[in-house]
């Protein structure tokens, strides 16, 4: 789906002294003592690896939230580069479009020279492109810097998971993924908050300038500490990495364009790349030993069975947070603040269950906590489909905290059984994998809230799409209590 911040030491609460202090806004920090990293068996993390889990979650946060301050800073921006809202869009799209274009390639490239290097390229890329997003004096100008912006949030995003698994011993992985789901939720969480903060007291540059301290902070704390890996084999095709890039780049492009109700000649040419370079992406990797497209390890049935649960959970979201705006506005009339209000009760809650899942996860199966985790879901979305026309503010609340609670109980179990599913030498491909569901999973969910409202209405629509939102977060819940019956 992920909130600024610097941290100063991070790590796994213990049986006995479990606590986590988050402070939350620009610049936050999550700490925790040196005791809070030992566990019942005195499994701690060292130094060097609580520096390493710093500088992976901070790297998760600048790509993360970047994305939510970008979003409420978009009228402002448009007004204040004299630009029509229809091209400063692009401000958010050329961001999406360059993250997912490039996640499967880095993954990729993360399976031959190491994940390392590939989070410093990207950590790095990114600070430089938030500099040049901050002096942009164009929407043309800013779009281009968020593109490259999004390349390094593909960078980060495509090995973090990997990174993860090389700093936690196999045992505890589940507390890991967690600990990554917590700063994701937190990102979801705050970014509209964090970004009202900032334009409140500064301009709009500031938005994206703050990431240059804190990417400098991160690197500082990566480059000593991040693990590194014997490089592989097995080679980088680039004609390979550009089949992947145009063949998911523009199938998200055609999802973002049928929920902005484009016209056919618009859509119709980005399927056609989509098909045509997914075809020749096939046929070029047949046979390979790692595949960028990690096909080798969709025939893995849990993985497979988790990459679709993935899938689902991320639709539903995508389902929930496009239609639930216009469903607060239009059908209960309540005011934008209001809503926004409303809307923060899902991702507070996916934040606090997600470390109780995490550490659950090393317990007990994920396909049966995912399963449960969807069924909870499913439940909620349901419930605020078949709301009255005037609920009152508990009924909203408490059904959007029972949504945030079962994805926040999917979250860190299904990670785990991706990455844990995949052999340790295709860890690059499988944490790849993981963002590129979340981003298919969100535009498909956003392309069906498009079809609903034009089939049933700006009035009825927003109903419909979160009905379709409870079938989607059932057919993960099936997906997730199949994975019960076969093996990783």
């Amino acid at each position: 789906m992920a909130a600024e911040g610097r941290c100063a030491a991070c790590g796994r609460a213990g049986a006995r002294r479990g606590k986590m202090l988050d402070f939350l806004g620009a610049g936050s920090m999550l700490l925790s003592s040196r005791e809070e990293l030992e566990d019942e068996a005195g499994l701690g993390l060292s130094a060097r690896e609580r520096s390493a889990l710093v500088a992976v979650l901070m790297g998760v946060v600048l790509a993360t939230l970047d994305t939510a301050i970008a979003n409420v800073a978009l009228p402002t921006i448009a007004a204040d580069l004299q630009s029509p809202a229809a091209a400063a869009i692009w401000v958010i799209n050329a961001y999406q479009l360059a993250v997912v274009a490039t996640m499967l390639p880095f993954a990729a490239l993360g399976d031959v020279v190491g994940p390392r290097r590939v989070f410093l390229g990207g950590i790095a890329l990114f600070t430089v492109a938030s500099g040049l997003c901050m002096a942009a004096g164009s929407v043309t100008l800013l779009a281009a810097a968020r593109a490259l912006q999004g390349i390094g949030a593909g960078a980060m995003m495509s090995v973090n998971i990997a990174l993860i698994r090389q700093i936690y011993p196999p045992q505890r992985l589940g507390r890991g993924v967690g600990m990554n789901a917590l700063v994701v939720g937190i990102g979801f969480a705050v970014g509209p908050t964090v970004a009202s903060l900032l334009l409140s007291v500064a301009s709009w540059p500031w938005l994206f300038g703050i990431n240059v301290p804190l990417g400098l902070l991160a690197i500082a704390c990566a480059w000593p500490a991040l693990p590194a890996s014997a490089p592989r084999p097995h080679g980088f095709d680039p004609i390979t990495a550009a089949l992947t890039a145009a063949s998911f780049a523009a199938l998200i492009f055609a999802l973002g364009s049928m929920a902005q109700l484009a016209s056919w000649g618009q859509v119709l040419p980005a399927i056609a790349v989509t098909l045509a370079a997914g075809a020749a992406l096939l046929h070029r990797q047949r046979g390979h030993a790692a595949p960028m497209l990690p096909v080798d390890l969709l025939r893995r049935p849990m993985f497979a069975l988790s990459a679709l649960t993935a899938v689902c959970a991320f639709a539903t979201q995508g389902l929930a947070f496009v239609s639930l705006p216009f469903f607060f506005e239009q059908v209960m009339h309540r005011d934008a603040a209001h809503a926004g209000y409303l809307m923060t009760a899902w991702p507070v809650i996916v934040a606090l269950a997600a470390p109780l899942a995490g550490r659950l996860s090393d317990r007990h199966p994920p396909g049966l906590l995912g399963g449960i985790g969807m069924a909870l879901l499913a439940a909620g979305m349901a419930a605020l489909a078949l709301l009255p026309a005037e609920p009152s503010l508990v009924a909203i609340v408490g059904w959007m905290a029972l949504c945030g609670a079962g994805f926040g109980f999917f979250q860190a179990p299904n990670l785990k059984a991706l990455m844990s599913s995949a052999p340790p030498h295709r860890s690059g491909g499988a944490s790849g994998v993981i963002g590129v569901c979340r981003l298919l999973g969100q535009s498909s969910g956003a392309a069906l809230v498009a079809l609903c409202f034009h089939l049933a209405g700006l009035q009825h629509g927003p109903s419909v799409a979160l009905a379709l939102g409870a079938v989607t977060s059932g057919l993960a819940a099936l997906a997730s209590f199949a994975r019960l019956r076969v093996s990783s």
